[in-house]
């Protein structure tokens, strides 16, 4: 265990102090860092959609309570990002387990909805609160870049990259363990594996609580990224859609799939923004994603895994 987890840290963080060295086009770490927040959140949307079969739409309420959290935090009191991160990661955890406690007992469309409409309400909250910021969002001043860094953006890239290692890391343990085994025999039917005495409240409880956590770390850094928060950004239908996207393209169940969906995904999507348009983002998503669908189900850790039987 520690070899697999301390060598590869110290390779992430050499990597995230280094690159900025080396690496000096300032767009490079503006696109990676939205490439590093979808892998955390499609890991964290994995998690639950993935290994217990619970479809999640409201990924942008999630990323919009770590948001938040980090902005007044920021703005009231001056703290430090990473006590930002694991105060809005908190807080979207406790929303999680909430969701969990009271919508759980629902299944199938009748979870997906209940979510979707969390985002809904999520959102309405935010745009009818004066120290919220409302309808006219919150402005962030970004502190001052310190050594090694020359530009804070280089920071937020080597603070992403570490924080999805993390993620990756934890899922990556979480499928290996028991309690992955059970994430899995709850989503292929739940009614068998509470007969064989697995505990599947607590255990869907555990996976809504860490898939919130993960959605808000993953929102908390977004204000400094970005300098204005304002509750559509913050709750963008994309937050949702990539995360869905990206774990069925590189393969659900699976703690590498997000990544690789990321990845590629992500990139595309970038590569497109520069070259074409923006607005193409969500038509490049659903043609992929139904691709997929059709001739690779599992998605491409799907198309490995079968090939390696």
């Amino acid at each position: 265990m520690k070899k697999t987890f301390f060598l590869p840290a110290l390779c992430v963080i050499a990597v995230g102090v280094l690159m900025p060295q080396f690496v000096k086009m300032s767009y490079f770490y503006f696109a990676a860092y939205v490439v590093l927040q979808y892998m955390i959140l499609a890991t964290g949307w994995n998690l639950l959609g993935g290994y217990t079969g619970y479809v999640n739409f409201g990924v942008g309420a999630f990323f919009a309570i770590g948001a938040y959290t980090s902005a007044l935090l920021l703005i009231n009191f001056k703290v430090n990002i990473v006590i930002a991160m694991i105060a809005g990661g908190t807080l979207a955890g406790l929303l999680g387990f909430g969701l969990g406690y009271l919508a759980i007992r629902l299944r199938g469309i009748f979870f997906a909805i209940a979510t979707l409409a969390l985002a809904v309400i999520i959102q309405m909250i935010i745009v009818n609160t004066h120290w919220l910021g409302g309808a006219n969002g919150l402005y962030i001043f970004r502190p001052e870049p310190f050594p090694p860094f020359s530009d804070y953006l280089e920071f937020l890239f080597a603070l992403m990259l570490f924080v999805a290692f993390l993620a990756v890391m934890t899922v990556r343990y979480i499928e290996k363990s028991w309690i992955g085994k059970c994430f899995i025999a709850i989503r292929d039917t739940e009614e068998a594996a509470e007969c064989t005495g697995i505990p599947t409240f607590r255990l869907k409880l555990l996976a809504t609580t860490l898939s919130g956590f993960m959605m808000g770390v993953a929102g908390a850094p977004f204000p400094y990224y970005i300098t204005y928060l304002e509750p559509y950004s913050a709750m963008d239908l994309l937050l949702t859609v990539n995360s869905l996207a990206m774990s069925l393209v590189g393969g659900t169940a699976h703690w590498l799939g997000p990544v690789i969906g990321a990845v590629i995904l992500g990139c595309t999507q970038q590569i497109v923004t520069v070259t074409i348009s923006s607005e193409w983002n969500l038509l490049i998503i659903g043609v992929v994603l139904i691709g997929f669908v059709v001739l690779a189900p599992g998605g491409i850790m799907g198309l490995i895994q079968g090939r390696r039987k």
